[in-house]
């Protein structure tokens, strides 16, 4: 006589776990949705009790004020929204330059506290505690100070080949965009897309053969070669916009003023230091056998570190790193505190010209949220990319 199977919950009976958690969900989503709408409700009530005018309609209203650093031109007529984009372009210039080099230093740095030379491994532990320790706001404060104080003034300025320094910050020569940078440009483009196919193969090639190709010079090379061969074929335009130095500033060229290498400076050193601790951690982590392997097979330190170590590291070290990259883009609002014009910057302007300060943080917290989500997202997608698969 088979044993009676037990009866069977229906997917719609409170006795259901599934049924209960779901109900649970939809009571917590209501409750806090009640809760935004009554906070909203209660915000806008009393802004029209006080006579505060509220909306986004002031984003297509005359700005009436100029920005000093911009990487597209602007002037007082335009409108707000795009002072706010002038605002988010400069943030994420100093984001996206910032991650690039604190991640090369902080990475440098980390694998430097395994130098078998005892006054590199020195070095690199005095960098960590020393700039580590000290607030990220006061480091943009001193940077700040040594770049306006250490430079000389503008009618003094020192030149350096095409070069100017001065309190105005770094002036330098930049190409006349024609049709043949376009070109150039696109050999570029082309030359990553290659650079990635080669990479793959190299790859193949070693998982096949053992023998390790180039990974960097030649993916470089590749690189380099289509965009010269962009250059050559759009007519090879030599023209440049050379910096002049005028009566009042540095006239013509590109710039990079005090207050962008400064914040620049600081949120990279910072956070170079945070990563290097992450780095050294994660080679840490990797069982001591493998590091004997490599050396029993001839690796030399460079090759042991680049192609057994950091591989095997990096599944500890990339959690940890995003949290770096957003707190380094996070930190990047406290450019306000030099003058740097970033979309705290405009922000804080518009809130005291027009009074909409709800409207205004709301921008804020908007495009913070949307850099630290994506950030997260090409962080994990790259995380499992590079995880160990198991078998």
């Amino acid at each position: 006589m088979s044993p009676k199977s037990p009866p069977k919950k229906s997917s719609w009976s409170w006795r259901s776990q599934a049924f209960r958690g779901l109900v649970y969900q939809i009571i917590a989503i209501a409750l806090i949705g009640l809760t935004v709408w009554f906070l909203v409700g209660n915000t806008l009530y009393n802004m029209r009790v006080r006579g505060i005018q509220s909306g986004f309609d002031f984003l297509n209203q005359p700005a009436g004020f100029s920005i000093g650093e911009s990487l597209f031109p602007f002037d007082s007529s335009e409108n707000y929204w795009r002072a706010f984009l002038v605002g988010i372009t400069n943030t994420l210039r100093v984001a996206v330059a910032g991650i690039i080099a604190a991640t090369v230093l902080g990475t440098l740095i980390g694998v430097g506290r395994f130098s078998r030379n005892a006054l590199v491994r020195g070095l690199c532990k005095a960098y960590v505690e020393c700039f580590r320790n000290i607030p990220v706001l006061l480091q943009l404060l001193m940077w700040y100070l040594v770049l306006t104080e250490i430079f000389p003034s503008i009618h003094e300025a020192w030149k350096v080949g095409p070069f100017f320094l001065s309190k105005g910050g770094v002036n330098f020569p930049i190409p006349i965009w024609e049709a043949g940078q376009a070109w150039a440009a696109a050999g570029l483009v082309a030359g990553m897309a290659l650079a990635w196919v080669y990479r793959r193969w190299a790859r193949q090639r070693f998982e096949a053969t053992g023998k390790p190709p180039s990974m960097f010079w030649a993916p470089l090379a590749i690189v380099l070669a289509s965009g010269v061969l962009g250059w050559l074929l759009g007519g090879a335009p030599t023209a440049m916009d050379l910096p002049v130095k005028g009566e009042f500033a540095v006239e013509n060229g590109g710039a990079l003023t005090p207050e962008f290498l400064a914040i620049l400076m600081g949120l990279t050193i910072y956070t170079a230091a945070f990563i290097a601790e992450v780095v050294r951690a994660g080679i840490a982590s990797v069982p001591a056998g493998q590091a004997e392997a490599a050396a029993a097979l001839g690796l030399d330190p460079g090759l042991e570190i680049r192609l057994v170590m950091l591989p095997q590291a990096l599944r500890v070290i990339i959690p940890p790193l995003t949290n770096q990259y957003l707190n380094l883009t996070k930190n990047s609002s406290l450019a306000v505190a030099i003058g740097y014009p970033d979309i705290v910057s405009i922000a804080n302007t518009a809130m005291n010209q027009t009074g909409r300060a709800v409207e205004c943080i709301v921008i804020l917290m908007a495009v913070y949220l949307s850099l630290s989500l994506l950030t997260a997202v090409l962080m994990n997608w790259y995380n499992a990319r590079v995880a160990i698969q198991e078998r």
